[in-house]
């Protein structure tokens, strides 16, 4: 939010700060014709620090959002669900048609949000799931628990990447073509989205892939360093590589943006002095 006032991004934004637990969410929506449903604990080691609380924000207060939404009468709710409720599968591509077997907390509760929302009539909350792959790539309010990022802030700062397994397959978005995505679906005809669950991925790369990649381009940016690589086990095994033919053929939507280009956008602003 400072970020936002800062930069002069309010002049033409309402911004109405609150906790979706307890703040009166109907007010809130008054005039407002899509919500856009980001709020929640939003990884698996947050969430375990306190799963009552994961619970309260990511489960509770949901339900609490689609009342709201349902009764000021939202013409379009879109849920940030997650290619994480997958859990581990063998098929080569996933797609949303395949069942959902979330191994955490996190992706369990994705998970029941999404049932939750699948027995509302559309007729009542015209809603469209989404389920992003891992976001990646350098924005003004930077994750650093992301694969990506991770990596290749660890070569930046380290100069050495720790990969913990390295055949887990991970999905990835550039967190640019996420943004321009949640503008499309508001825009979208109800026909073209609403009652549907799109995957939205790009690359799907396994974890000692990333980490090469990140090493090459880092090395490259920095000529002569040489990024070291530590391989250790790990008990996280998820696992999967997403398929986003089905948005690609109802919506014409593709990510425009690659991993390389993510891996470039965290040098550059860590360069800058933007991280």
């Amino acid at each position: 939010n400072d970020f936002l006032r800062k930069n002069g991004l309010t002049d033409n934004l309402d911004l109405l700060e609150g906790d979706i637990r307890h703040s009166r969410l109907e007010n809130a929506m008054s005039g407002i014709d899509c919500v856009i449903h980001l709020a929640c604990i939003s990884n698996d080691p947050s969430f375990e620090l306190n799963p009552e609380l994961g619970k309260s924000i990511n489960y509770d207060a949901f339900l609490r959002v689609v009342a709201a939404a349902k009764a000021k009468e939202i013409k379009r709710f879109i849920f940030a669900s997650s290619s994480s409720v997958y859990g581990i599968k063998e098929e080569q591509e996933v797609t949303e048609d395949l069942s959902l077997e979330p191994l955490t907390d996190y992706s369990k509760y994705k998970a029941f949000c999404e049932m939750e929302l699948r027995i509302i009539p559309t007729s009542k909350l015209p809603w469209v799931i989404i389920r992003p792959a891992t976001v990646c790539g350098f924005a003004p309010r930077l994750r650093l628990d992301l694969i990506v990022n991770i990596l290749t802030m660890a070569a930046l700062t380290e100069g050495k990447i720790t990969v913990l397994g390295g055949g887990q397959k991970r999905p990835n978005i550039n967190i640019e073509d996420m943004a321009e995505l949640y503008i499309r679906l508001v825009g979208e005809k109800d026909d073209k989205v609403v009652g549907k669950t799109f995957n939205a991925g790009g690359d799907n790369f396994s974890v000692n892939e990333i980490a090469v990649l990140v090493k090459t381009i880092v090395e490259k940016s920095r000529k002569t360093k040489i990024i070291e690589i530590e391989r250790k086990p790990t008990n996280d095994l998820r696992s999967y590589s997403i398929s986003s033919q089905k948005i690609k053929r109802e919506l014409g939507w593709q990510p425009r943006l690659t991993l390389l280009d993510a891996i470039r956008s965290l040098i550059v602003a860590f360069d800058n002095g933007e991280i």
